[in-house]
């Protein structure tokens, strides 16, 4: 069965958006606001009815949030926006006969596409195979399986960056669990928090040794089905978190769209393929060719109006004009966990309640903001 263009919307162009990240959400918005391009259908495959807002799961864990409270409702935001929503997962991209195949075998044509479907998780190829193991990627995925673990009593976090660091001290302060797990932070051989400032390393290395969260400085491995840091055994262990970055899906590299060396859809400065111009990606399973930069949601935010730009200007049959420049830094507000938080920002940090109270108010707002426009249809 193949979806798209009919023979009634012969002069209509289809528009694909594969996935419902953090880009393809402001694209919605945009529609909602400012009604849909003109002659103009869109698509939204993604497999989830909602958007779960990765930044406000530590804060759920540790009992700050309702489970469902960081959610975009991307279904009713995509019906307001006046786009089809499809349930499913991209499994094959043919980019010249310009069809994507989802996992129940259904083939969609599309004249213009785009992708945020994010990446995927490292933790198999980067651990080993074991089922202990947890990958937070995808979110949903890991939100929907870590509810089975309520009472760890010993859990290792695998991943010295920001999300591994939250996801520490979150299961340090677990809200589900009876006792507090025992908690140990593999930072790896790259370091706690690489390319954060040595103020904000401080002041985390101090709270997680304040809230008895062991941190090792080895790379993490599974061998003879245990786990160990460098020479050090973590054993026993009940719970494997994995939070190791992002890798690229591999329908992308299959899909012959040009790529970087790790598999990511390389995209110009309008976000649009180097390769096949009629696709366009954000977030995650891209990568810009023109700059460095890292897999973040931050800047997959900041890239949705941009991307949402660009797409018009492409289904009006014009050269996309808008670029996403980074700002030169950001702020990164970590929970953690015990009521407290810590901010970075280029070379300044601060931490106390205050900065949990600011970290709750910004990712409220921005849930907020996509729910009133539901509310206006």
């Amino acid at each position: 069965m193949t979806q798209g263009r009919t023979s009634g919307e012969r002069e209509a162009k289809t528009l694909l958006l594969v996935g419902g990240g953090h880009a393809h959400v402001a694209v919605l918005a945009d529609w909602a606001r400012r009604s849909a391009p003109p002659e103009t259908r869109t698509l939204l495959l993604t497999p989830h009815p909602h958007l779960r807002y990765s930044g406000m799961v530590p804060g759920w864990l540790a009992g700050q949030h309702e489970r469902d409270e960081g959610r975009v409702d991307l279904a009713a935001l995509a019906a307001r926006a006046g786009v089809e929503w499809i349930a499913g997962r991209c499994v094959t991209l043919d980019p010249q006969a310009r069809t994507v195949t989802t996992d129940s075998g259904t083939a969609i044509a599309f004249d213009l596409a785009s992708l945020d479907t994010g990446g995927v998780g490292r933790a198999a190829a980067v651990l080993g195979d074991d089922p202990r193991i947890l990958d937070i990627r995808p979110i949903e995925g890991f939100v929907e399986r870590i509810t089975r673990w309520r009472h760890p009593r010993r859990v290792v976090v695998a991943g010295g960056g920001a999300g591994g660091v939250e996801l520490a001290f979150a299961l340090r302060n677990l809200a589900a669990a009876e006792t507090r797990p025992e908690v140990a932070l593999v930072a790896g051989e790259g370091g706690l928090l690489p390319g954060f400032s040595q103020a904000v390393r401080g002041r985390v290395a101090a709270a997680l040794m304040r809230q008895g969260i062991a941190l090792h400085l080895s790379d993490a491995q599974i061998a003879r089905g245990a786990i160990r840091a460098g020479e050090t055994s973590l054993e026993p262990a009940e719970l494997i978190v994995a939070a190791l970055g992002s890798a690229a899906p591999e329908w992308v590299r299959a899909s012959g769209l040009a790529v970087d060396d790790r598999g990511f859809m390389l995209v110009d400065a309008h976000q649009r393929s180097v390769s096949h111009p009629h696709i366009f990606a954000a977030g995650d399973v891209a990568a810009r060719a023109d700059r460095k930069l890292a897999h973040s949601g931050v800047h997959a935010v900041f890239a949705g109006p941009v991307l949402a730009a660009n797409l018009r200007a492409a289904l009006a049959g014009k050269p996309p004009r808008r670029s996403y420049h980074p700002r030169w830094n950001n702020l990164y507000l970590m929970n953690t966990g015990d009521g407290r938080a810590i901010a970075s920002y280029g070379s300044l940090s601060a931490e106390g309640r205050w900065v949990l109270a600011l970290k709750h108010r910004i990712d409220k707002r921005w849930i907020a903001q996509y729910a009133r426009l539901v509310d206006q249809a």
